[in-house]
């Protein structure tokens, strides 16, 4: 399983590059405004940071629009893959960019027939929000668990589930026993997802018999 990191704060990135597990990372129009910095110089920084992908999401709602903000995006880095929202125009502009061989990150799914449609418009990566389904009473995980079936179902189907919304270290446990592509992670959860109280203990209990070793 990848992981991405979910956050603009190059900070955040550096550090869990440091850890030696970032494939990529994600970002959104509300991550970027709370660095206060400029998009463009944000998002160069962040792809020299990292090797892998780095999702660029447009704010227009309309086919050209998505198109001209998407053609500028990737003259940024090589890197950059442009992610837009499950809509209409969302899916033709996805259509439009695989074709011309641009990645796609297609965000704001909440549904397996939305994420049908997003693979058959040739999308690089599909973004389903289980946080904010659990946050309505829903099961975020019987999402990509139906997901990941259906797509496992048809060979010519190369979309990558992408979890997204991940919300405690148990929504990655469980993404990964379904066979997710990949999860996007925002750092407070990374921090969480290494420690556990019994490593703590271990950890006290060498160190205290370390100490009674003759020196």
């Amino acid at each position: 399983m990848k992981f991405f990191i979910d956050t603009a704060d190059v900070d955040e990135i550096k550090e869990a590059a440091s850890l030696g597990i970032l494939d990529g990372v994600t970002t959104n129009p509300s991550l970027i405004a709370k660095t206060g910095r400029k998009h463009k110089e944000t998002i160069q920084e962040i792809c020299a940071l990292v090797d892998g992908p780095v999702s660029v999401e447009v704010t227009s709602e309309d086919f050209e629009g998505m198109m001209k903000e998407a053609r500028e995006f990737v003259t940024w880095a090589d890197n950059v893959i442009i992610k837009v929202p499950l809509t209409a125009d969302g899916l033709k502009a996805c259509k439009a960019l695989s074709t011309d061989g641009i990645g796609v990150n297609v965000t704001l799914c909440f549904s397996a027939n939305q994420a049908l449609l997003a693979a058959k418009a040739g999308a690089t990566y599909i973004s389903p929000f289980v946080g904010r389904l659990d946050d309505i009473g829903r099961d975020g995980m019987d999402l990509i668990a139906d997901i990941v079936q259906m797509y496992s179902n048809y060979p010519d189907i190369d979309t990558q589930v992408l979890v997204a919304s991940v919300r405690s270290p148990d929504h990655v446990h469980k993404s990964a026993l379904l066979g997710a592509h990949v999860a996007t992670i925002p750092f407070g959860i990374i921090n969480k997802m290494f420690k556990h109280p019994l490593t703590d203990i271990g950890i006290e209990k060498f160190l205290a018999d370390w100490a009674k070793v003759p020196k």
